[in-house]
């Protein structure tokens, strides 16, 4: 595990070591997740699938929906269902 001393700028910015980015393959505009847990601070990168990536997922995902049964019209009771298990 790599350790480096990031400085916090006046506007609450830090920038990210050039080896970290191109050993993260980090580039400008590139999203970052940042998680906290007490007093650390975990970076983690996101990367959006391609729209290759996202159609094969919804199309598994509609082949799994029609295997067990759902159409199209059970969707908004689904959401309402789920929606309600998390009010209570």
């Amino acid at each position: 595990m790599s350790t480096q001393i990031l400085t916090v700028s006046s506007k609450g910015q830090i920038s990210l070591p050039v080896h970290i980015r191109k050993l993260l393959s980090i580039d400008a505009g590139d999203k970052l997740v940042a998680y906290v847990s007490g007093d650390v601070i975990m970076l983690k990168t996101l990367k959006l699938p391609s729209s290759e990536e996202f159609e094969a997922s919804l199309d598994e995902a509609q082949k799994w929906a029609m295997s067990a049964g759902y159409s199209e019209n059970d969707v908004d009771d689904i959401i309402k269902s789920v929606r309600k298990k998390k009010r209570v």
